[in-house]
């Protein structure tokens, strides 16, 4: 498949608040933690026609093989400051494998237990991972969006709270944590841009289920006095919540279907990420299995193990010949651009998958 992508014809002149920097401290004064790689693409960006491309690698954050720990670590610290740490709570959520052993290892490590909801199509080793981190699993007939719904569901019993990764109207201050904790990610490239001598990226490619992720993205370059660059997300064409959304002007849910891509299978878009989303972004590319398959192969070659997820970015050099010129034109990438793109999970042959 050639990649499918939608302009989104946004003011240049509109800028957000300024992102906390809370999440960021709290992470960095935990045990173990380090930034994560990264790593620089020359082959890529040869073939994009710009100055430079970085992967971020987050197929080893604070010891699991996705970036989901920055938002579930983050999000479960503050509802524990709420309540009090001597509190004894379930902490419930949904996922489609990441989220929720990111949620799994952070109840238990605060104290808590977790019980985690899992729609059809979940990869079995990510089942047996959620597992080895003492949650209850619970499976679902259906879809991540069914998944979640059971999830608000069990959430309802004493002493249970849902810890979820999306947004609807009456449960958003916690999905606003878990995305506060993703801007850690953000003040690490800056960084490690920087010390590359990299200056600021003119253009990053974000995987997008939910849109959490990419809400975290456009409040980091979208603040006043940010960089600017250019966001663009990227979906399965199983699941494109996003791109339905922007071609329809207003949020919208889509059917679902198997993907390999499985964290980005979600058919309805968080509504805290869709005022920012719709305001911010600046377009929506659609790819598939098998694209993301080679994406795969083509970042093992450069030493990245990532998984479908993380490889969905590779989805940017899918466009075609005829569109590339509009798309360069549409995020203002030239011969010196600088692009990043979030390879935001390992492959399930990832030793950190394992317990």
């Amino acid at each position: 498949m050639t990649s499918t992508w939608l302009a989104n014809h946004r003011d240049p002149r509109w800028v957000g608040l300024l992102p906390s920097t809370e999440a960021t401290e709290f992470h960095r004064a935990l045990p173990g933690y380090e930034p994560t790689p990264l790593v620089e693409l020359p082959q890529i960006a040869r073939s994009l026609d710009v100055g430079r491309v970085f992967a971020k690698d987050e197929s080893r954050r604070l010891g699991l093989p996705a970036f989901k720990g920055l938002g579930a670590s983050w999000a479960i610290r503050k509802l524990l400051d709420r309540i009090g740490t001597a509190a004894a709570i379930t902490v419930v959520t949904a996922t489609d494998g990441n989220h929720g052993r990111a949620v799994a290892r952070w109840a238990l490590h605060f104290g808590q237990r977790a019980c985690v909801v899992v729609p059809d199509g979940v990869h079995p080793a990510a089942l047996a991972a959620i597992r080895s981190e003492g949650a209850d699993v619970v499976e679902v007939e259906g879809s991540y969006d069914d998944a979640v719904q059971l999830a608000a569901r069990v959430a309802r019993q004493a002493d249970h709270v849902l810890v979820q990764d999306t947004a609807w109207p009456g449960y958003e201050e916690i999905p606003g944590w878990i995305v506060e904790g993703y801007e850690t990610m953000f003040a690490e490239i800056d960084e490690q841009l920087s010390e590359r001598g990299a200056g600021q990226p003119d253009l990053i490619v974000v995987p997008t289920g939910v849109g959490s992720l990419l809400q975290a993205a456009l409040v980091h370059h979208r603040a006043p006095r940010s960089s600017g660059a250019a966001v663009v997300s990227v979906e399965p064409d199983s699941a494109a919540c996003v791109y339905a959304s922007l071609a329809a002007g207003r949020p919208v849910s889509v059917p679902t279907r198997f993907t390999t891509m499985a964290g980005l299978n979600c058919g309805t878009m968080s509504t805290l990420a869709w005022p920012l989303v719709s305001a911010g972004v600046d377009g929506a590319l659609v790819t598939d299995d098998a694209a993301t398959g080679r994406a795969v192969e083509v970042l093992k070659a450069s030493g990245l193990d990532a998984g479908p997820c993380g490889a969905a970015t590779l989805a940017v050099s899918g466009i075609s010949r005829r569109e590339m010129g509009a798309f360069r034109r549409h995020v203002r990438l030239h011969e010196d651009s600088t692009v990043v793109l979030l390879v935001t999970e390992g492959s399930a042959e990832n030793p950190h998958l394992a317990s």
